[in-house]
């Protein structure tokens, strides 16, 4: 096991510790980015909301976020369109890549869907480093995500 997959499962049992029976996304959209962020160091770590047609941002740890992101626009959008998770080794690389700080160098982002399959957010990492994410990331990410399909996702928009 390599010492990103020890860090995840780690960070696995923290957040089925803290959050485990927990429904608010807000409170998960707000825990999770805390957690990732100080666990694994990433550069920006948050959420952002699908908010009348477009992805508005919502709890996140790390510098200025955008406000909002067309949902045809950058890695976010194009996440958020396709319905699937995006790993961008340079962001500089990415057609259309929005960039809120310059220093995020690669990029992952993982949508989340309620349990009627419906859209409800995307979790948005960056990292300072090129090709800092892979498989043991979209893994665990995912993995993270699928877990907030049962919270009660209508208060949280």
């Amino acid at each position: 096991m390599t010492r990103r997959e020890e860090l995840y499962t780690e960070l696995m049992r923290d957040v089925d510790f803290v959050l485990g029976g927990e429904t608010d996304p807000v409170v998960w959209m707000a825990t999770l980015s805390c957690l990732i962020k100080q666990r694994l160091g990433f550069f920006w770590v948050g959420f952002y909301r699908v908010v009348k047609g477009d992805l508005t941002i919502g709890p996140y740890q790390g510098t200025l976020g955008c406000i909002r992101i067309p949902l045809s626009k950058g890695v976010c959008g194009a996440s958020a369109s396709r319905g699937q998770t995006i790993v961008v080794p340079d962001v500089h690389k990415f057609p259309g890549h929005i960039a809120c700080d310059g220093r995020s160098l690669s990029e992952i982002v993982v949508p989340v869907f309620d349990e009627h399959n419906r859209l409800c957010a995307v979790l948005d990492v960056d990292s300072d480093q090129v090709e800092d994410f892979g498989p043991v990331d979209q893994r665990y990410l995912e993995d993270m995500v699928a877990r907030m399909r049962g919270l009660e996702w209508e208060t949280a928009n």
